[in-house]
């Protein structure tokens, strides 16, 4: 234990926060619980009014949220998790829609103010410096422009290597706390998601650099590239899946011009497992959100190939991936980043991927979107689309050869009333393009 450490508890730090102040949580695993708690408290004694609060997704409860606190917290988040989603949608929270890397650009530019950053650290090394775990996102700069900064400090945070590491001179107040880290739950690929998966792997190259979320169909890809060569990661985040690929060799890093031999991340969610792997790991730089999700950083690795999701894509290649019509459900995250990235890298793959239908059997290829969906990638930008019944590459192509590939991977039993919509769309001549 650093020598000159001294804590104090979490109702006594949150002293700071004003009324009308804006907070920054850390995101993800790495949310300072401890904090929230001491916030909420001071909610409910009457302490505090107009509290503006800010993260990333985030695991765990976000009790800020819950309409009761109309009034004294009001939460502004720049991804909907879960958490917070019937919230927003509601009315009684809400979402400041932009790309993942410019998130840090918000607090650097002032345009969005940061009276107290509420983080988690690991403890000390002997040089002073701590470690921010998982999550250094819009973090770091969070801490640069805060007011305050309090850290929980906690043994169980991963002292991970990269811009993780910060010298104990920019945190103020300091509180102590074990608790475990929020681990991720994953359920099991289901059939459609392995189809999905396999259309993804077979457009992976060996030497490729790749990008991909979190869940089913990400675990699902990663779970078909046993047989690959020399893979490298740098992504915005990565889980378990990576895991036996790093331990056999398969993701290495060595054809990466950029960090080579080096996985690139700016946040992490999964289980402990992936916690302990980049505990003083240096094969594992955690980076500021500016560096991992910028598109001309991005595509200096060759072969990058990003594989990102949907909630829905029309004839023409326009991908929502945000919200369902007026409701936002997720946000843009690096999508866009990552899309543009890999389309500007040499040899790169720009991958949407998605079931063909939603759990309620309803296509999700549609003539059109929704009214109120937002358009996150947009037709200008989509390479390559995957369902569980192929893969078109949509660039290049003119709008009535699209309707044409983008059907052709539809759920047969919609193909016949999405090809008449294109043809009430376009007219006679959409018949005659092969």
């Amino acid at each position: 234990m650093h020598k000159n450490l001294k804590f104090i508890s979490a109702d006594e730090a949150v002293r700071v926060v004003k009324s009308g102040d804006h907070i920054h949580l850390s995101s993800v695993a790495s949310a300072p619980k401890i904090l929230i708690d001491a916030l909420i408290r001071a909610g409910e004694r009457g302490e505090l009014k107009d509290v503006r609060i800010h993260h990333l997704h985030t695991e765990g409860d976000a009790p800020y949220a819950d309409p009761k606190f109309e009034g004294i917290f009001f939460h502004q988040a720049f991804f909907v998790g879960s958490n917070v989603r019937k919230s927003v949608q509601a009315g009684y929270s809400d979402y400041i829609p932009v790309f993942l890397s410019e998130t840090q650009k918000l607090y650097r530019s002032g345009i969005l103010p940061c009276n107290v950053a509420m983080i988690q650290v690991s403890y000390p090394d002997r040089h002073g410096f701590v470690s921010l775990g998982t999550s250094v996102d819009a973090t770091l700069a969070a801490i640069e422009t805060a007011e305050y900064v309090i850290a929980v400090v906690n043994k169980r945070v991963p002292r991970a290597w990269g811009d993780a590491m910060i010298p104990l001179n920019m945190i103020d107040l300091f509180v102590e706390d074990n608790t475990q880290l929020e681990p991720a739950h994953f359920a099991e690929p289901d059939p459609i998601e392995i189809a999905i998966g396999k259309n993804c792997a077979a457009l992976i190259e060996d030497g490729a650099t790749l990008q991909m979320g979190i869940g089913a169909i990400p675990n699902a890809v990663l779970a078909q590239l046993g047989g690959h060569k020399n893979l490298g990661i740098h992504t915005e985040m990565f889980a378990d899946g990576v895991l036996p690929l790093v331990n056999s060799g398969v993701i290495n890093g060595a054809n990466k011009v950029l960090d080579r031999g080096k996985l690139v991340a700016t946040f992490l969610m999964g289980s402990q497992q992936v916690y302990d792997f980049i505990d003083d790991n240096p094969m594992v730089l955690m980076q500021d959100v500016a560096y991992t999700n910028d598109p001309c950083i991005i595509a200096k690795n060759p072969k990058v190939t990003a594989i990102n999701s949907a909630l829905q894509v029309d004839l023409t290649g326009q991908v929502c991936a945000d919200s369902i019509g007026t409701k936002h459900y997720s946000g843009v995250g690096g999508q866009v980043d990552f899309i543009y990235g890999a389309s500007m890298s040499q040899g790169g793959k720009a991958i949407i991927a998605m079931p063909s239908l939603t759990n309620k059997g309803v296509s999700k290829i549609s003539p059109i979107l929704t009214p109120g969906a937002g358009v996150v990638t947009t037709r200008n930008h989509i390479h390559w689309f995957v369902t569980e019944f192929g893969a078109v590459n949509l660039y290049g192509k003119s709008l009535q050869e699209r309707a044409r590939m983008v059907i052709s991977v539809a759920h047969p039993d919609h193909r016949e009333e999405l090809d008449r919509a294109a043809f009430e769309r376009f007219g006679p001549h959409y018949h005659f393009i092969g």
